[in-house]
């Protein structure tokens, strides 16, 4: 096997531009799946933290049903029926969970408040009822005025904290701290005004996050204590959790919606992490469908590129016929001559696959650069490549292989 390695590598040499036209289909084949894959893998890595990281490892556990948030049904204490309050102790025990670094109450809104300014009135923002480590929790740090305190949340005091988008839409380019702003109806004083921790402005939570934001206006913070005020009844409060790394949230949503879950005695709602899991889910299905097509087509190169493997060794085979005769008249059995025409097929095609994988990387990087893209180098890829690249040439090389090991060696001889 080592000997007919080196002749082969020798012929290769021997035979330069030849050996190189024979291996441009595999060369291309193997450096167009690195570009692809590297890119799409890259590129992956990129949207799942902007769609589910977001830069702030937060993730949010709601009651819903229908995989929509559910805030009706009250019991008769004014209570969400069937679920029981979210306590200081349950924040607790969900802080103590693997992997979880913050943890806050909430109550939410979406799209569906109003907020008023004199005759400046906007709609659809998002609404949240929150406490002051929320903030912290979720990812926003504060651009002017003050945070709410603690007395404030718990005492139902009428102050809210804006973000930057909400504030210009409601105030203009004059200041909103001090200001009063109507928000549901009640007045509420403008205590604040914060912006997201996110490295990037497009970065969002979850999937449908992404797409109401095209029409959100932004988000209104208003004190835990005083959502009721507002909606004039108790709801199911959802609770936010910051995680270690964007690769947790996932299974710490499901974590915690499961400990939540153990309390609510209403069969037809549950608390979800609202779309977390299934955004990584989805996230992953479209890249590997997308990655399958675009290889697929990729790999066609590879096929033309063992055809020509095929056609250089059938030449070869001609024009070495009388050394195939002289070595099966000395005695050389059929599967020697198979194993060193196909070690022979298998080394051009390897050796493609080499230069294939050196060129995709180069190009991939390149690539990545000018288009502003994220780049990931997959070493299971470049194994896949190579040893594709292998078996093109094992694939192809059988019937120049098979051809050579059954010549007659009479007339092999007979025609030198």
């Amino acid at each position: 096997m080592i000997e007919n390695i080196r002749q082969s590598l020798r012929g290769i040499w021997h035979h330069k531009m030849r050996s190189f036209l024979t291996m441009l289909g595999v060369i291309i084949g193997i450096a167009s799946i690195l570009v692809i894959t590297s890119i799409i893998d890259g590129t992956g890595k990129k949207l799942q933290k902007s769609l589910v990281g977001s830069g702030t490892n937060a993730v949010m556990v709601e009651a819903c049903k229908n995989e929509q948030p559910y805030v009706d049904q009250t019991d008769g204490n004014n209570m969400p029926l069937g679920f029981p309050p979210v306590t200081d102790d349950t924040l607790k025990e969900i802080r103590k969970m693997d992997s979880v670094v913050g943890a806050s109450r909430f109550y939410g809104r979406q799209y569906s408040a109003q907020a008023c300014v004199g005759n400046n009135q906007l709609m659809g923002f998002n609404l949240y009822g929150v406490e002051p480590d929320f903030f912290d929790t979720v990812g926003y740090r504060l651009k002017e005025g003050r945070m709410m305190t603690n007395e404030e949340a718990n005492e139902a005091k009428k102050v809210a904290v804006l973000d930057s988008r909400v504030a210009r839409a409601l105030f203009g380019s004059s200041t909103a701290v001090g200001k009063v702003a109507e928000i549901q109806g009640e007045p509420y004083k403008v205590i604040g005004i914060v912006e997201s921790t996110a490295e990037k402005k497009e970065n969002y939570s979850t999937y449908e996050e992404y797409q109401a934001s095209q029409y959100s206006m932004g988000n209104i913070f208003v004190t835990y204590g005083s959502w009721p005020v507002i909606y004039t009844f108790s709801e199911p409060a959802g609770v936010a959790v910051r995680t270690a790394e964007p690769k947790n949230m996932p299974s710490v949503g499901k974590k915690v919606a499961e400990f939540l879950n153990m309390s609510v005695t209403n069969g037809s709602v549950s608390y979800e992490a609202v779309n977390s899991d299934e955004t990584a889910k989805m996230l992953k299905k479209i890249t590997s469908a997308i990655t399958a097509l675009l290889v697929s087509i990729a790999s066609l190169s590879l096929l033309v590129g063992g055809i020509g493997v095929m056609n250089i060794m059938l030449v070869s085979v001609s024009e070495r016929t009388p050394e195939i005769g002289l070595k099966k008249a000395l005695g050389a059995k059929k599967r020697v001559i198979l194993g060193q025409f196909l070690t022979e097929s298998a080394v051009i095609t390897s050796v493609g696959g080499i230069i294939g994988v050196i060129i995709g990387l180069i190009i991939g990087r390149v690539l990545s650069y000018l288009l502003s893209m994220e780049f990931a180098v997959s070493l299971l890829w470049i194994l896949i490549a190579t040893v594709f690249s292998i078996v093109i040439g094992l694939i192809f090389g059988v019937m120049p292989a098979r051809k050579a090991a059954n010549m007659n060696p009479i007339d092999a001889l007979r025609r030198e």
